[in-house]
């Protein structure tokens, strides 16, 4: 069966039955995009049958995730995911404090997208965002003025929204990956070609990381879209502390995936067949003016050349006697 179907192993009767996402998501009556959030957050299991390969959901887990009754809403409601102007509203503050509170790292979106002015709306968990406002501890930065330093750095032009969202979805993505060279992957999706480029030096293992490369629902048209240069500014680290980080991360996670097993390399090419010698088909005349460097004819090519030459050396004599027979 092909498509949005469900598959099982024949040789193996006792794994589960797995579907795709789409197929999964249809299943427990949920959108696309709850479904996503609810497998990132954890609160969905999915499987992977090789590396890179597209994950799937077990028969078992859809099962369990509406084991008891009113679940599916409930966890519906918990990765519901909400704008600037909604999650203030829940928060009791206003749109500009909200901007504020999250460009100063306090609140972590959870998801982008690209609206029609290709401008990045950013997305954040309502329920983390009840929480953040029910906290005593945030009493301060919910009401009055904001600390002198916060202040000042969001003035310099401070904006961490980008950065905890890489972060976040880094560790979304290492606690999915089950293997080794898909974790160096991830660390190497964040950082610039030039930075993989200083790390990684064999071409074979930064070519098999490429085809790793985890790549973001919110991605938007081409490769060559604006969409995706703004996606792809997004998904790269611009902090000095970051990059550091994604760095040595890369480092320690190469010399686990080498340990693991090589990176794929193409086999090796096969050995031209041998040139059949000049000399079994040639006189051995023939072959003597080749040894001393002398170019070498077979012999009826020789033989012919020389006839030609023959006739016409008698043709350029017999029109010599012909003209000396019509002087005066």
């Amino acid at each position: 069966m092909t498509g949005d179907t469900i598959t099982q192993d024949v040789g193996a009767t006792t794994a589960p039955p797995t579907v795709t996402p789409g197929w999964a998501a249809r299943e427990l009556g949920l959108k696309r995009g709850e479904f996503d959030l609810a497998v990132m957050l954890g609160r969905i299991r999915t499987v992977g049958e090789t590396p890179g390969g597209r994950r799937r959901v077990t028969r078992e887990e859809i099962d369990r995730v509406r084991g008891s009754e009113g679940s599916v809403e409930a966890l519906r409601e918990s990765v519901r995911a909400v704008g600037t102007a909604e999650g203030a509203e829940l928060m009791h503050i206003s749109s500009a404090r909200f901007t504020r509170l999250a460009r100063a790292g306090f609140l972590t979106p959870v998801k982008f997208y690209l609206n029609r002015y290709r401008a990045v709306v950013w997305q954040y968990l309502a329920e983390e965002l009840k929480h953040f406002a029910e906290s005593e501890l945030h009493g301060a930065l919910l009401k009055g003025r904001m600390p002198e330093t916060m202040r000042g750095q969001l003035e310099e032009g401070q904006d961490l929204r980008a950065r905890n969202w890489r972060g976040r979805h880094a560790g979304f993505l290492l606690r999915q990956s089950e293997d080794a060279w898909e974790r160096a992957a991830t660390m190497a999706s964040l950082l610039d070609p030039v930075q993989i480029a200083e790390i990684v030096r064999d071409p074979y293992e930064r070519a098999y990381l490429n085809r790793l490369r985890p790549v973001p629902r919110s991605s938007q048209g081409g490769s060559d879209s604006p969409g995706a240069h703004i996606v792809e500014k997004i998904m790269t680290a611009d902090d000095p502390d970051e990059i550091r980080w994604l760095r040595s991360s890369l480092l320690i996670g190469l010399v686990q995936a080498r340990a693991e097993r090589p990176a794929p390399r193409p086999a090796p090419r096969a050995a031209p067949e041998p040139v059949t010698p000049a000399t079994e088909w040639m006189s051995p005349s023939d072959a003597a003016a080749t040894d001393t460097g002398t170019a070498a004819f077979p012999a009826t090519a020789a033989a012919t050349a020389m006839a030609s030459a023959a006739d016409s050396v008698h043709e350029s004599r017999g029109l010599m006697k012909w003209l000396r027979r019509r002087r005066p």
